[in-house]
């Protein structure tokens, strides 16, 4: 049993990348359907598809390499916030991720956005994880 889901999501991810693979599939969650969709619209990945079982059902993530270099899109995936310490923030407390490259994925009550979306809503909330 995971205790913590998004740690799952992120390491998932890392490990496909770090082994190479194109395709890394995914238990869906709602929280991991918005980092998942989040991360698409940012450019970190290049397709995804939500696929219905019996069960919870699937996401399937088609990770973003260099054409040439063969260098993931997605350099480095940190979890901020964690069961056993919440990180909160208010909108003038967001940090910047890597000097502005990387986005923080934050948990605000209008759901879940990135650093620069709950800065221009001035919202604040739980940081989940940087990603650069």
């Amino acid at each position: 049993m995971v205790t913590d889901p998004i740690a799952d999501f992120l390491t998932r991810i890392r490990n496909a990348q770090m082994a190479g693979h194109v395709l890394v599939e995914i238990p869906a969650s709602n929280m991991k359907k918005s980092l998942t969709e989040i991360l698409y619209k940012k450019g970190y990945i290049s397709k995804y598809k939500f696929e219905e079982d019996n069960k919870q059902g699937i996401i399937k993530i088609a990770l973003k390499y260099d054409a040439q270099s063969k260098v993931p899109a997605i350099r480095g995936l940190e979890r901020v916030s964690r069961p056993g310490l919440r990180q909160y923030a208010k909108p003038a407390e967001i940090k910047r991720v890597q000097n502005g490259l990387g986005i923080a994925i934050i948990s605000t009550s209008k759901g879940v956005m990135t650093d620069k979306e709950a800065k221009a809503s001035n919202i604040g909330g739980e940081v989940l994880c940087h990603i650069y």
